[in-house]
C-alpha cells in the first residue's frame, strides 16, 4: 500500500521525501486511512480556501533551543533548524519527515518562546505567536511538497478580525492577479519532542512563498514564458526611478547570525543570484531607458506595452487601493516583489496585505483617500507616474476600481462581508489557543492605525466622520469619478 500511495504522489508531481501518509491526524483519535487518494495533490490542494487544514512541526529539544537561541543571536536571522513536518486535511495524512523551519518578518519578528537568553521550559512553557517558513528543500535537493518548495505561516498580527490578508489575496486572485501568493487557513501545533503536551498555535495563513516554485508554478498555468528569469524583492526605498539604480542598493541579501555581518539592499535578487551583475543591468536599464520617453506620449506608451504587463499592473494596484494598501509600492516604495520573464517582460507581484481593510497609517485616511492620489505622481514612483500618464491606461484603472465596487464576487459590501463570515464560520471554534494571544475574533484595525472608528461588519458609509464607519462600505463611496 505504501508505495502504491507513493506512486500516485510521483504522477502527481510531488516530491515527497522521507514521505508517507498516516493513520492518526493531528491531536485527534486514530481514524481509518483512506483507501485511496482522490484529490491531485497540487498548489490547489494544499490553498484550499474552503477547509482549515492542520499542520504540525515536532522539533528536538537541541534543535528548538538552537532555534531559540538564533533569535538571540539576530532576530533577524535566517538559519533553519531540522523538523518534522505533518500536514493533515480531511482524511488525509501526510509526512515530510526532514524541513528546515525558520523564522519570518520584518518588524513583526518575535521570540516563540520566553525571553532573551531562555531555553526550552518542557514543564511551563511562556509560548508567543510568531511568523514561521517551512522549506521543504532545505535538507533534500530539490524537495516539493504540493508543487511548493516552501511555505509561509503567519499569524494574524494585528488583524483581530482575522481575514485581512486572506481576503486580499484571495480578492486578487478572483480579480485576475495570478502573480498574487496563494493563501487559506491553517491550525498549526509545534511539539518540542519529549514535552507533555503540542502547544497548539491556533490558526495562521498558510502563505505561498515568492521564491523559484512560485515562479515556476506561474509557468506551469501559462501565465510566465520561463521559469529563469529575474525575481526581485523590493524593500522600502524601491521606487523603480533613477535615484534608486545605484550598484550598492541592488544586490543579494546576506543574513548572517552576526548582524553587523549582514547586508540588505533596496532591490534584493531572489534567483539567479550569482549572476547579480547581468540581473543588475537589466533592472537599470529597464528603469533608465524608460525615464527619458516624456508621459503620456507614444514612445512611452510603446515602451510599456512591449516591457511591462499593463494588464496585470492595472488590476494589481486597483485591488491595492481598494483594500486601503498604504505600505506599497505607490504611496511608501515598499513591499512588493517583481519578476523579469525569460523575455524581458516585468510582472508586479503584490505583498504582504495584512495591514488593509480600515489598518491604516502614513496617510490620514486609507478609506477615503483620493485613488487617483494614492502616493506621489510628481517624480519618484516613475512607473506608477508614466503609466499613470497615459490615458488609456489610466481609464482602465479607473473602470476596474468600479467593477471591483460593483460585484458581489468581488469588492461589494454584501459580498465581502458573506465571505468573511463564511470564513469566521470555518476557523472559530480553533481561535483559542496556548499563546493566550489573540484569542477571539474582534472586528476592529490594529490599534496603533490612524482610523480605529473603521469596522468590517458594521458601520456607515461616511468614512469616520460620524461614528464608526464600514470600510467596505466607505471606500466605496469614496470613488469619485
Amino acid at each position: 500500500m505504501k508505495n502504491y500511495y507513493l506512486s500516485i504522489l510521483f504522477l502527481c508531481g510531488i516530491f515527497l521525501f522521507s514521505c508517507k501518509p498516516e493513520n492518526a491526524p493531528i491531536n485527534e483519535p486514530e481514524t481509518q486511512k483512506p483507501d485511496t487518494i482522490k484529490t491531485e495533490l497540487n498548489s490547489d490542494y494544499l490553498f484550499d480556501m474552503q477547509t482549515v487544514s492542520e499542520i504540525r512541526i515536532d522539533v528536538e529539544p537541541s534543535d528548538w533551543n538552537d532555534f531559540l537561541s538564533y533569535f538571540d543571536q539576530n532576530p533577524y536571522n535566517e538559519e533553519c533548524v531540522p523538523a518534522k513536518f505533518t500536514y493533515k486535511k480531511g482524511g488525509q495524512t501526510f509526512v515530510l519527515n526532514r524541513v528546515g523551519l525558520r523564522m519570518r518578518g520584518n518588524t513583526s519578528r518575535r521570540r516563540p518562546e520566553g525571553g532573551y537568553g531562555q531555553l526550552h521550559n518542557a514543564q511551563n512553557p511562556d509560548w508567543h505567536h510568531c511568523h514561521f517558513v517551512v522549506k521543504f528543500g532545505e535538507y533534500e535537493k530539490n524537495a516539493l511538497f504540493c508543487e511548493n518548495d516552501r511555505i509561509t505561516l503567519k499569524w494574524h498580527k494585528d488583524d483581530a478580525a482575522y481575514c485581512r490578508e486572506i481576503y486580499c489575496y484571495d480578492l486578487f486572485r478572483r480579480f485576475g492577479v495570478y502573480t498574487a501568493p496563494r493563501v487559506a487557513y491553517t491550525r498549526l501545533t509545534i511539539n518540542v519532542k519529549g514535552d507533555p503536551n503540542p502547544a497548539y498555535f491556533g490558526v495562521y495563513v498558510l502563505l505561498e512563498g515568492i521564491n523559484d516554485s512560485f515562479v515556476e508554478n506561474r509557468k506551469k498555468s501559462g501565465h510566465f514564458v520561463s521559469h529563469s528569469g529575474n525575481l526581485w524583492k523590493a524593500n522600502w526605498g524601491a521606487n523603480l526611478s533613477p535615484s534608486s539604480m545605484a550598484d550598492n542598493l541592488i544586490g543579494v541579501e546576506k543574513v548572517s547570525l552576526n548582524a553587523a555581518e549582514s547586508e540588505s539592499f533596496v532591490y534584493d535578487l531572489k534567483t539567479n543570484k550569482k549572476q547579480l551583475d547581468i540581473a543588475r543591468t537589466q533592472l537599470k536599464n529597464f528603469v533608465n531607458n524608460m525615464n527619458p520617453l516624456p508621459s503620456g506620449s507614444a514612445q512611452l506608451k510603446s515602451y510599456l506595452e512591449e516591457r511591462v504587463e499593463i494588464d496585470l499592473f492595472l488590476r494589481a494596484y486597483a485591488v491595492n487601493v481598494m483594500v486601503g494598501m498604504w505600505d506599497d509600492y505607490w504611496n511608501n516604495t515598499n513591499n512588493y516583489y517583481f519578476y523579469f520573464d525569460g523575455d524581458g517582460k516585468f510582472y508586479f507581484i503584490p505583498y504582504d496585505y495584512d495591514n488593509t481593510l480600515g489598518t491604516s497609517h502614513l496617510m490620514s485616511n486609507a478609506g477615503t483617500q483620493n485613488m487617483l492620489e494614492w502616493g506621489d505622481l510628481s517624480g519618484e514612483r516613475m512607473l506608477m507616474r508614466k503609466i499613470m500618464s497615459i490615458p488609456e491606461y489610466k481609464e482602465k484603472y479607473k473602470s476596474y476600481i468600479k467593477e471591483l465596487a460593483q460585484n458581489n464576487e468581488l469588492f461589494k459590501t454584501e459580498g465581502s462581508i458573506a465571505r468573511i463570515n463564511t470564513w469566521h464560520s470555518m476557523i472559530s471554534q480553533y481561535i483559542a489557543n496556548d499563546t493566550g494571544e489573540d484569542m477571539a475574533i474582534i472586528d476592529k484595525p490594529a490599534n496603533w492605525g490612524n482610523c480605529p472608528f473603521y469596522r468590517i461588519f458594521s458601520g456607515n458609509e461616511n468614512g469616520g466622520t460620524n461614528g464608526d464607519a464600514n470600510f467596505f462600505k466607505s471606500k466605496i463611496k469614496s470613488i469619485n469619478f
